[in-house]
Formats: C-alpha cells, sequence, structure tokens
C-alpha cells in the first residue's frame, strides 16, 4: 500500500495499460450483454445483505436506539413516534439494488454509450486491485464528479468486469424523477438531503445507515469526496461528513481495515460543457426532471470522443492511521454510544480526504484540448494554427515532465492531432485562413442583432467552456506557478521570503485549487524542484533564483494564474470602492457580475473569467478565511460585513506592494 503524501521526487506510478471496454460490447448484441453471467466474488464470500436486513439492522442498532430515546426525551415525544419518523427517513434514503433493474440499465447504457463516445478506457490493473481488495475489506469507492455520467459509468464497468456493484451516494433531488428515481434506487443509489443542518435524528439514521454497509461489507461504499459536481472541472475541496462516517467503523474498531479506492473519471469532451459555463454566468440550474431528461437527449447525438477511467492503487487505513492517530477515546465508551470525534481524527479525516483528491488529479488522463485551451485562452485574440500547434508541442513536454498522464495519440502527427481536437471542439473554436480563434455562442433565437451586454455573455460562455477544459491541468502546474508568481512580487530572492509569499497566495487560492492541509512547505518544495527540473530555476545558499533560459516556462505559469489574479483584485476592488460596508449573500453574486460587466463593456477588464460565479464566492470565502469580510445570520439570510482595510492590504500583498506576514497563515 501507498502513503497518502508523496512528492514530486518520487515516481508518479503509472495507471497501466488502458483497454477500451466498447471494443467488445461493439462486437456482441446489447441484448447478450445485459444477460450476461454475473458472479462476483463478495467481502469475505459473504453474499450482500437484501436492502430488508440492512433497514432491519439500522433500526435495531444500539446506537439508532440511544438516539431515538435521547430525542424523545429532548421532544417529549412517545419513543415510538420517533422511530417511526426514523423508519421513514431510512425508507426514503436506503438503496434497493435489484439485478434485474441492473441488467435493464446494462442494456441502455450499453446502446447509449457506443453511440456517445469513441471509446471507454479502463486501466485493468487497476480493477485487478480492486477486486482483491474487495475480497479482503470493505471497499470505498471514490471517484472524481465532473458530470451526471460519472455515477452511471462505474456501476456500468463493474458489471461488465464481474465485480460487486456499489452503493452510491446520491443528492435526492435525483430521487424525485418520475421513473428515473426509482431505477437509480433499485441501481444501488441511496438518496441524502442536500441540507441536513441541525437535524439530530437525519443525522443519526443517515451516519448508521452508512456504517452499517461498511460495517458488513454488503457492498462496496461509492460517494463524491467533492459533495457537488463540479461546474468549473477543477478539483473541489473536499467535504468531510461522509468521510467521518464511512472511516468510523475503523476508527471503533468494528472492522480490521478498510480500502480506499481514489478513482479519477476524465472526458475528452463534456455532455453538459455548455449547461456548466451558462449556470456559471447565472443562468438558473435546470431541474432534474424525467420530461427534462427526455428533452435533453438530442445531445446523445453528438460525438463526445473518448472517456478514461483510472482505478486506483487502493489505500488501507490501517496503514495510514498507524503512528498518526489513537483510537483509544473508542475504548472509553460503548461503541453503541455518540462520540464527537477528537481534533486528532478530525484533522486525520481532514487530510485523508484532501490526500484523495489530490490522488485522483494525479491519475488523471490528459486530453490534447486541455493543452490547446490553456494556451487559446491566453491568446484572447486567436494565434496561427502554426504556433498552436508549437506551443501545444512545447506544453505537451513539460506537462509530462512534470509526471502528468496524457492521451496524446502515437503515429500521428502534431497537425493531425491539432485538427482532430478541434472538430470535436468545433462548439467553441474555429479556424479561418490558417488562425485559430475561439467563437461566440449563438444568440438566443438566432437574433441578427443583440446588445453589447449580450455579446459580452454570449463571449463569456465559450471563454467559460473553454476554461473548463484548461482547468482539468491545473493541477499538473499550479505548485510550480505559486512559486513563480511568489518570485515575481517577492523583491528578495531568499528562499524564506519567497515561501512567505507562497504561503499568502496558497491560502488566498485555497478554494480555488485543492491543497492538503499542513503540507505548504512540502508544496512549496514540490513546485521550485519542477520549477529546477524544467531549468527555470536554480538554488544555492538559500537562494532562488531565475534562469534566462526558463523565462517561457517561468512567463507561461505565470500567465495560467492571471485570470485568477486579475478576478481577485477586480472584487476586492469592488468591495473596498463600490460596495456598501454590508450586504447579503443574495446581493452579492448580481452585484459583482454588475460590476465586471461594467469595466468589461469600458475595456477595463482583459478576461471575461471575472464573470464566473463560481470565483466570485471563492473570493469571497478567501475573505471570510482571512478575516477581512465577517458573516451573521440575519433571519433566513447571511449578512456579510466589509472591513475594507483589510481587504485593501490583501489586494496590496497580492499585488507586491507589501509583503504578507508569515504569522497570519496559520491553516497551512
Amino acid at each position: 500500500m501507498e502513503t497518502l503524501v508523496w512528492t514530486c521526487t518520487e515516481k508518479t506510478p503509472e495507471p497501466g495499460v488502458f483497454s477500451d471496454m466498447l471494443e467488445e460490447r461493439r462486437r456482441t448484441s446489447d441484448l447478450s450483454y445485459a444477460l450476461k453471467s454475473y458472479s462476483p466474488q463478495p467481502y469475505k464470500g459473504h453474499p450482500p445483505s437484501s436492502a430488508r436486513a440492512l433497514h432491519q439492522a439500522v433500526m435495531d442498532s444500539q446506537y439508532l436506539r440511544y438516539i431515538t430515546q435521547e430525542i424523545a426525551t429532548e421532544s417529549r415525544e412517545p419513543v415510538e413516534v420517533i422511530r417511526e419518523e426514523a423508519s421513514g427517513i431510512l425508507e426514503e434514503m436506503s438503496h434497493n439494488l435489484q439485478l434485474s433493474v441492473i441488467r435493464l440499465l446494462g442494456y441502455t447504457l450499453n446502446k447509449v454509450f457506443k453511440s456517445v463516445f469513441r471509446r471507454i478506457l479502463v486501466n485493468e490493473d487497476g480493477l485487478n486491485r480492486l477486486q482483491q481488495a474487495i475480497q479482503e475489506h470493505p471497499v470505498i469507492l471514490m471517484p472524481n464528479h465532473r458530470s451526471y455520467v460519472d455515477f452511471l459509468v462505474l456501476s456500468y464497468i463493474l458489471f461488465t468486469y464481474d465485480l460487486p456493484l456499489p452503493v452510491i451516494a446520491a443528492g435526492i433531488p435525483l430521487m424525485g424523477m418520475k421513473l428515473i428515481g426509482e431505477l437509480l434506487r433499485r441501481s444501488g443509489a441511496f438518496f441524502i438531503r442536500r441540507t441536513i443542518g441541525a437535524d439530530k435524528l437525519y443525522w443519526a439514521v443517515l451516519s448508521e445507515y452508512v456504517r452499517t454497509i461498511v460495517r458488513t461489507g454488503s457492498a462496496p461504499v461509492e460517494f463524491y469526496v467533492e459533495g457537488l459536481r463540479s461546474r468549473t472541472l477543477k478539483s473541489l475541496n473536499p467535504k468531510l461528513g461522509m468521510m467521518h462516517m464511512v472511516l468510523e467503523p475503523f476508527f471503533k474498531g468494528e472492522v480490521y481495515d478498510i480500502s480506499l479506492v481514489p478513482i479519477s473519471v476524465s472526458y475528452d469532451r463534456l455532455l453538459e460543457e455548455s449547461l456548466l459555463a451558462h449556470e456559471l454566468l447565472g443562468v438558473p440550474k435546470p431541474k432534474e426532471t424525467t420530461m427534462g431528461l427526455l428533452k435533453a437527449r438530442k445531445v446523445l447525438e453528438d460525438d463526445y470522443g473518448s472517456m478514461h477511467v483510472c482505478f486506483g492503487q487502493p489505500i488501507s487505513v490501517r496503514e495510514l492511521a498507524k503512528g498518526r492517530i489513537t483510537r483509544s477515546q473508542y475504548n472509553l465508551v460503548p461503541r453503541d454510544l455518540p462520540q464527537k470525534p477528537s481534533e486528532e481524527i478530525q484533522a486525520f479525516v481532514s487530510v485523508v480526504a484532501h490526500g484523495m483528491v489530490r490522488l485522483q488529479e494525479r491519475d488523471t488522463v490528459l486530453s490534447p484540448w486541455s493543452l490547446m485551451a490553456l494556451i487559446l485562452l491566453q491568446n484572447p485574440e486567436g494565434l496561427a494554427l502554426v504556433t498552436l500547434t508549437q506551443r501545444t508541442a512545447w506544453l505537451r513536454g513539460l506537462v509530462l515532465k512534470f509526471g502528468a498522464h496524457l492521451d496524446w495519440p502515437a503515429q500521428v502527427s502534431d497537425e493531425e492531432v491539432m485538427s482532430s481536437s478541434m472538430s470535436l471542439h468545433r462548439s467553441m473554436v474555429g479556424c479561418e485562413g490558417a488562425r485559430v480563434f475561439l467563437l461566440e455562442a449563438p444568440a438566443p433565437g438566432g437574433e441578427a442583432s443583440v446588445s453589447p451586454e449580450a455579446a459580452v455573455f454570449r463571449r463569456a460562455a465559450v471563454v467559460l467552456m473553454c476554461a473548463s477544459y484548461r482547468n482539468q491541468v491545473l493541477h499538473v502546474f499550479v505548485r510550480p506557478a505559486l512559486v513563480a508568481v511568489a518570485m515575481a512580487t517577492t523583491p528578495s530572492t531568499r528562499k524564506e521570503d519567497v515561501f512567505t509569499n507562497f504561503k499568502f497566495l496558497q491560502e488566498l487560492f485555497s478554494n480555488e485549487f485543492v491543497f492538503v492541509p499542513g503540507m505548504a512547505a512540502q508544496d512549496f518544495e514540490e513546485g521550485c524542484l519542477l520549477l529546477v527540473k524544467c531549468e527555470a530555476l536554480q538554488t544555492s545558499d538559500q537562494q532562488l533564483v531565475r534562469t534566462e533560459h526558463g523565462a517561457d516556462t517561468t512567463s507561461c505559469l505565470q500567465a495560467i494564474l492571471q485570470p485568477f489574479l486579475q478576478t481577485y483584485q477586480v472584487v476586492f476592488n469592488y468591495l473596498t470602492k463600490d460596495s456598501a460596508l454590508v450586504f447579503t449573500e443574495r446581493q452579492y453574486i448580481p452585484a459583482v457580475r454588475s460590476y465586471c460587466l461594467k469595466l468589461t463593456l469600458a475595456g477595463e477588464l482583459p478576461t471575461c473569467e471575472a464573470l464566473s460565479s463560481d470565483t466570485q464566492k471563492n473570493v469571497l470565502n478567501a475573505l471570510l478565511r482571512m478575516n477581512a469580510v465577517t458573516k451573521t445570520k440575519v433571519g433566513d439570510q447571511s449578512e456579510f460585513r466589509v472591513n475594507k482595510a483589510a481587504i485593501q492590504r490583501i489586494g496590496d500583498i497580492l499585488a507586491g506592494r507589501i509583503p504578507p506576514q508569515s504569522a497570519a497563515f496559520s491553516r497551512l
């Protein structure tokens, strides 16, 4: 088993050979596939528990009996009423996995996937490791979340390769879809409310349900540690509630070990690319309904290239915990009683969750288009095709040097790779007279003329679509890029001074990129080593010196972060000059969007990425974390109070006008 924390000095493990699982599917009928023999080897050879048996085990647990009695005493309601309410919650939540429905779904997905994707590439070495892990310990499958397809494709793969089907944590809006919701439930989905708040009974039922599945090993548990689907295709910081639930049986000694399996799903082209970009611009997300799904079926007539699914090395929780945590607190009181985890346990869960996201990033397979998108966004007026080809080839060498996995076709010329990628993404990129440029989104209703504001949003929609593909490669560059920016804004070449600036940037951008808590020094060393590796940096006597030879690399890395630097400064300017001292959550995004639109129309804001609501929210969260904005609850709304002097200071540090104070960054 590998450890969770690694540095760039360690060789990135190869995911193994990828095989196209659709190749054989195309040679056989959909019906014969759906009716194929299916005999997976479960945990310790035990047959999976039925949904009814699982329900009974949860309701009979001493933990739930204790909680329902406690709530009954607090509310002065009969305990039978509370237990009936708990049973209702469990009925709403629980899965009802049925093989017959899996076969029906397999038949349907086989048809859809063969139509939509050229290939679905899976690393069979990873599947072999997963098969072994499932038989030995309870397994937690932890994929990244970029598309609604993620939910379906993993079960499709496991069914194809004769592995036990997972039970999957899903948002409750999916349950409300007529017919589809029930199909998902019978395919292994269990449904969780979006907002639970302080509902003590709901938390108790959910946690006991999850822990019972893990304890018994009745099925692998699949959940998205990021919580939500990423609208920007960047990794999101993990949510820790479900992570703690799946690990608690190990903390309490109820299981010997648990295997965590990071899974990286990446797409050449995303089915929801346009939808996500428009959501970022303020277009409401369509409600998840069966009718909406049927109306969207025309999307399935297009070409979406290939999908890569990489099953990572199973991670032993027992190995991770060795020497890091003590589980003695769980020996002091009966296991069935609720216990608040110690600070040590909470910190461990956080590090594991963040580390799993990094493992997902590390195993992501990049497409040529993600590199092309990065270059196109740095050249908003377009550039010659030959220049784009040369720069993409140069960038390919850099990402490979940095240890990334890249799906670059062998025995195919660079020109053909460019042409194929542009053809796949023709909705956002055009080529005329050997010049490549980003298009504009079509006007609604085919209108001949649109307002200047509408024209900006049409342009921004395509820019944000393109940025989502660039974002898939940012994890490869972010650490050396932060070092490059820190060096550019630090007058001194002393390593210690550059590191102080680096920590400030990490803290500021910790909602944009995923950093493992407490690993700032290791991240800095990783960034420096990668810059040394590409000959852009020399180190001597605690000095960091940029090389002339690596000037192009350093400039490119700084430019990668430029849209984020510009957006943060724009929001800082708005909050210190144009905004009121107090505003509500509902007022913030429309006001900032209006301000950015005004600057864009005036030609004062070079990046349309500033219009992204996700980035605007991340700025506010950063300021809250850095105590430049305070948040209070007023009725059913949140109010924010601005400390304009503190925000001005952060903006000055970001611009390199004043140095940061190292003591201010305790989180990292």
